[in-house]
């Protein structure tokens, strides 16, 4: 009898409270073992210092908890800054990932002015996608390039282009299929068959296509079903993490609290339970 596939349940700490031991057992509560980590107290990853980082290390392996991704800001900033700023705060989230006990975090591929085109900023983008690269490969972890809203990197074929172009096992894809909706862009549809061999990690949310509105997974125009067969059938054992910006959402983050995040990960549980996968 052949075994059901199952997926490692993750989700945002930080959407749930402030508070890592909140994060933690309402995560549990709900079924996931792991946690993605944004911030902590009110800090973000990157600006954790070695105790703070310790700390967290701490109450997380004392409760059993892994940590899926460190969920980093590197490239939410403006193209025209130096290259050395992102590569410098990829090092802090480098130092995060270590302590913590994973090697994968999310990247981004970076903003422009309002005046300026993607073509415009394309070298730009990939000399620093590139470099950040180069100091993954060198520390041994895998960036993952979240397709955010407004960035290069926010719709397939230029999501394809930051992969192939830089060219390195380090840098994989995060594959977010709200984002996507609130770019136009039908996710499964339009992007699965591009970007397929690049996924390593899926980031649940869904969304509305009329306005771009958030919704639990299977309520929106995602695509989600579609996207979610076509890992299983991929053979896909990853990470499953819930990032449902069910309350707000902001360029650096968003917040769900306890009863909403709850509904999302209901929601999704739902979804996996109706393809056979189950969510550990």
């Amino acid at each position: 009898m052949t075994e059901a596939p199952a997926w490692t349940l993750s989700g945002f700490g930080d959407e749930i409270d402030d508070d890592p031991v909140v994060q933690v057992a309402v995560l549990q509560a709900l079924g996931a073992s792991a946690i993605e980590v944004r911030s902590a107290w009110g800090v973000n990853v990157v600006d954790l210092d070695e105790d703070q980082l310790a700390g967290l290390h701490r109450l997380l392996e004392d409760r059993g908890q892994s940590v899926s991704a460190v969920a980093s800001p590197i490239g939410k900033v403006d193209v025209g800054l130096p290259v050395e700023h992102e590569v410098t705060r990829l090092e802090r989230a480098i130092a995060a990932a270590h302590a913590l006990g994973t090697r994968d975090i999310r990247v981004f591929s970076f903003y422009r002015s309002p005046e300026q085109t993607p073509e415009d900023v394309r070298d730009a983008v990939l000399t620093r996608m590139r470099a950040l690269a180069d100091v993954a490969e060198r520390e041994g972890v895998r960036l993952l390039h979240e397709n955010e809203k407004d960035i290069y990197g926010d719709v397939p074929e230029r999501v394809l282009d930051v992969v192939e172009s830089v060219g390195s096992d380090a840098l994989r894809l995060a594959w977010d299929n709200a984002n996507y909706v609130q770019c136009g862009v039908r996710p499964f549809s339009d992007g699965w068959g591009l970007l397929a061999p690049y996924v390593v990690y899926l980031q649940v949310k869904d969304a509305l296509a009329a306005d771009g509105t958030v919704v639990p997974a299977g309520e929106g125009d995602g695509e989600l079903r579609e996207t979610l067969t076509a890992l299983r059938d991929a053979g896909y054992d990853g990470h499953a993490s819930l990032e449902p910006h069910l309350a707000s959402a902001t360029r650096l983050g968003g917040s769900s609290g306890p009863a909403a995040f709850g509904r999302a990960a209901r929601a999704f549980r739902d979804l996996t339970r109706q393809i056979g996968v189950t969510l550990r």
